[in-house]
């Protein structure tokens, strides 16, 4: 799968979308080796773009570097790991909603509002294109509240879970389950903001967490097949 290179985007940005289709497109399982020569070999370009490209997915979590021996797909979550990942978003989450339900601006909340209809748009879609699309909505609206919770350091404990709610999300297979729940749970989480109701809102914020970490669990055990 020969790549072109392009004056207009650097050839490690290139590498970098060409591997995420692959991982959107289930081409990569968890745990899987990374051998650099043969993406070399494969997309006909150095390795030096190469191992940028993964130095970039390393940081979104979807792949590990492990001394001597390479890049490898990240593994599954343990079911624990899973359960103290939602724990950790339930400490946080409600508490950045709170925060930006004392702080909504019109802009805000018009901006939470695209991110709702683009998750339900891309809900309805098919194919890698549309599962980059709905992961990008889906994680644009936590990170609009995060912002708008004017508490940086809250905001960074959250980004730093970030990568690691991306690849639970990638590698639970999108559509085991009903990808239009987390719309639903977005719209009454704006809806409450909308109101000017900080607690309802933060109320709402963690029972859609609740519900993604039964969405999580069940995708899980549809993927180990236990």
């Amino acid at each position: 799968m020969a790549t072109r290179p392009s004056d207009r985007q650097p050839l490690a940005d290139q590498m970098y979308e060409v591997l995420l289709d692959q991982f959107m497109d289930g081409l990569w399982s968890p745990g899987r080796p990374l051998n650099i020569g043969a993406l070399s070999r494969e997309l006909n370009v150095s390795q030096t773009p190469l191992r940028e490209a993964l130095a970039r997915l390393e940081h979104t979590g979807l792949v590990r570097r492990e001394a001597l021996k390479g890049y490898r797909v990240a593994p599954l979550f343990s079911e624990t790991e899973l359960i103290k990942l939602m724990d950790a978003r339930l400490v946080l989450e409600p508490t950045l909603t709170y925060e930006a339900g004392r702080r909504t601006t019109p802009e805000f909340l018009q901006d939470v509002a695209d991110s709702i209809e683009e998750l339900r748009n891309c809900a309805a879609g098919d194919g890698s294109k549309s599962v980059r699309a709905y992961l990008s909505a889906d994680e644009r609206f936590h990170f609009l509240i995060a912002k708008q919770s004017a508490n940086p350091f809250l905001e960074s404990a959250y980004r730093s879970l970030s990568g690691h709610v991306q690849r639970f999300r990638l590698f639970a297979e999108l559509g085991s389950s009903d990808a239009q729940s987390p719309a639903r749970d977005h719209a009454a989480v704006y809806d409450a903001l909308a109101a000017g109701d900080a607690e309802g809102a933060a109320d709402r914020m963690r029972r859609h967490i609740e519900n993604a970490k039964a969405r999580a669990l069940k995708d899980r055990q549809a993927v180990t097949g236990g």
